[in-house]
């Protein structure tokens, strides 16, 4: 705790920082999660005659096998030849058989991202006219169902193992040294070495399905861990695995050897070897996952990885100790407790990780959103926005804990007088029992069963001690007020554990914001220069808010057609229960005109013979229902010629 600055101005100044940090804004290529920013043909629209080929073009390289791109006809049947194949930069085609028919084809897509998180969706286009399709909803949940949920669930683990195994030892060799002989400590240790190990196992078994079919089934398929061990995300899970080996040695050392020396220069030295060598092991551990993640691809991962690294390192120390703090104040032993000097130090350690957090926090906050409206406009920024609230209320809590470590120290020479006092008086009590055997012992020879006795009285000295000193230790209300402050940062942490493996699996905002741009570009302009418009609707109810684009062509008086798309925030098409669009010539006071737009496929309206009875400033409304009792009316003018 500094002299000029009072916890409670520190801790303010620490929030407004990550907050300030956070909603900083900048621009560059996106960072992470590819997303489809263009194709050919586009996204709705209708050609006169059938392409040779499709392409898709991606924020980023992807890695693509010989299903990850298909086309399918009207009826469902892939109209594809060939493997998909980069034809140039980020762009990807298929090529398509000749003499395609009249219709509506449907373009689905399955990739891996460079960031290794598997990246799906579709769209449709037409040859000569619109039809119906019988592919229900071609965007492919791949990443979710039961093996995604089995997914994320090792992934929880495998941050969770690595900050209790990281953070926990940290906590021995920097905080509390004596902690290396505590049963408890060794346990909570050992435990997160084990969970990080079962759980980098659990993710390369996974790794296969989780990125191409999304079947159970296909967890044990030896062919797919075979090309699982070819990508660079397996090759960073082998590689955590080789080094948490090396973690196993670390321990064996630092529970063994290390705990029974004496304190003195030898011992010294050994906590500086092994500070060292396990500080090499965690940072490359950290690296397993900058490595193949987020911080590897887009903007700066020069610097990203590193900061990345860094930061993992900071939540370890942090959260791992608070855990490795919370053991030791409930389940060290009554005769050895941890001593106030070891919560001061892992104060300061704890107090030194959250300015790290804060700075890397910034950094990452830049890079990965890049604009405010990604903030609140994005999951990842909704995400973003929980976590920084979890990290402030734990600061929060935090700073009770640091007056309860105050008042711990304060407390510490009164319990050591309260304990000598104690002591001296349980010793007059046995010293008095003890003359009373050795009177009785005077009356006559000395039995068999006086070295039981003796035995017995030890047994129950070394009890009554052991009970004292935990009696003294419970009753210390500074000691009893720290344990439930940890509790509750213990408690907060697991909820913020959940919240950061979340955003390591969500499509950064900043690709997010880009992908939407690229394929819904916004107008400006209250009037649209022809007949394509852009409308965002929120109809503030679950799942309410998206964007309707619509295209009127020729957007000249007499028949147009129409195309209606719904699209997620993100650029995903999704269905509405219901979308109503109604044409009005303000200036000449004809309509509304209702249009009776025909359902085609996920996300998609069309109605043919749209009759516009002569030229103006129309105005276009589109009513969206997202479900009973939530419907929202947008519209917008545009100019038919």
């Amino acid at each position: 705790m500094t002299r000029t600055i009072t916890p409670r101005l520190r801790n303010l100044l620490l929030l407004l920082l990550a907050v300030t940090g956070t909603l900083l804004a900048g621009a560059g290529p996106a960072s992470a999660h590819a997303a489809l920013t263009g194709s050919d043909p586009a996204q709705g629209v209708v050609v006169a005659q059938p392409p040779a080929r499709v392409s898709l073009t991606f924020s980023e390289k992807v890695a693509m096998n010989r299903d990850s791109l298909r086309v399918l006809d009207p009826q469902g049947r892939p109209v594809q030849t060939g493997t998909p194949a980069n034809v140039r930069g980020t762009t990807y085609a298929v090529d398509l058989r000749g003499g395609l028919g009249r219709g509506t084809y449907t373009v689905t897509y399955q990739v891996v991202s460079a960031d290794s998180h598997p990246v799906a969706g579709a769209y449709t286009f037409s040859v000569g006219a619109p039809s119906k399709t019988v592919v229900p909803d071609a965007a492919t949940a791949v990443g979710g169902g039961v093996v995604g949920g089995l997914y994320a669930f090792g992934r929880y683990v495998s941050y969770a193992g690595f900050i209790v195994l990281a953070g926990g030892t940290a906590f021995v060799l920097v905080c509390w040294r004596r902690g290396a002989g505590v049963r408890a400590l060794q346990r909570l240790v050992v435990g997160g070495w084990l969970a990080l190990t079962a759980a980098t196992l659990w993710l390369l078994l996974l790794r296969g399905s989780y990125t191409t079919t999304g079947t159970l089934a296909d967890v044990f398929d030896l062919g797919l861990l075979g090309q699982v061990l070819q990508t660079k995300p397996g090759a960073a899970l082998v590689s955590r695995l080789l080094l948490l080996a090396a973690a196993a040695l670390f321990i064996a050392v630092l529970f063994g050897s290390y705990q029974r020396r004496e304190e003195g220069a030898e011992k010294r030295d050994l906590t500086f070897g092994l500070g060292i060598g396990g500080a090499v092991v965690a940072a490359g551990l950290a690296t397993s996952w900058a490595a193949s993640e987020h911080a590897s691809v887009g903007l700066q991962p020069g610097i990203a990885m590193p900061v990345d690294v860094v930061h993992l390192l900071a939540v370890a120390a942090w959260l791992g100790g608070l855990t490795a703090l919370l053991v030791a104040l409930y389940r060290a032993p009554a005769a050895a407790p941890v001593e106030a000097a070891a919560v001061r130090r892992f104060s300061r350690l704890a107090f030194g990780s959250v300015l790290v957090l804060v700075v890397t926090g910034v950094y990452q906050s830049w890079r990965q959103l890049g604009s405010w409206s990604a903030f609140t406009g994005t999951r990842y920024g909704q995400l973003l926005l929980a976590k920084i609230a979890l990290v402030a209320l734990m600061v929060g809590i935090a700073s009770a804990s640091r007056r309860w470590t105050g008042r711990l120290t304060d407390r510490a020479a009164g319990s050591a007088e309260a304990e000598e006092a104690e002591a001296e008086k349980e010793s007059v009590t046995a010293s008095t029992a003890a003359g009373q055997d050795v009177n009785a012992g005077d009356e006559g020879p000395a039995d068999a069963g006086d070295d039981r006795r003796a035995a017995q009285l030890a047994r129950q000295r070394a009890a009554m001690d052991t009970a004292r000193r935990k009696r003294l230790r419970d009753g210390d209300t500074g000691r009893y007020g720290l344990r439930r402050s940890v509790l509750a940062e213990a408690a907060v942490a697991v909820v913020l554990l959940a919240v950061t493996t979340a955003l390591t699996q969500t499509e950064s905002g900043r690709t997010e914001q880009e992908a939407a741009r690229a394929t819904t570009p916004a107008r400006s302009a209250t009037t649209a220069p022809n007949g394509s418009l852009t409308l965002p609707f929120d109809t503030g109810g679950a799942d309410g808010r998206g964007v309707v684009s619509l295209d009127l062509d020729p957007a000249r008086a007499g028949t147009n057609q129409l195309h209606l798309f719904v699209r997620k925030p993100d650029g995903r098409p999704f269905d509405v229960p219901e979308v109503k669009v109604a044409l009005t010539l303000e200036a000449k006071k004809i309509g509304p005109l209702t249009v009776a737009a025909e359902h085609i496929t996920t996300g998609h309206w069309s109605a043919d013979s749209v009759q516009i009875p002569m030229a103006g400033d129309w105005k276009v409304a589109v009513t969206v229902r997202t479900s009973d009792i939530d419907e929202v009316t947008v519209s917008k003018n545009a100019q038919i010629g």
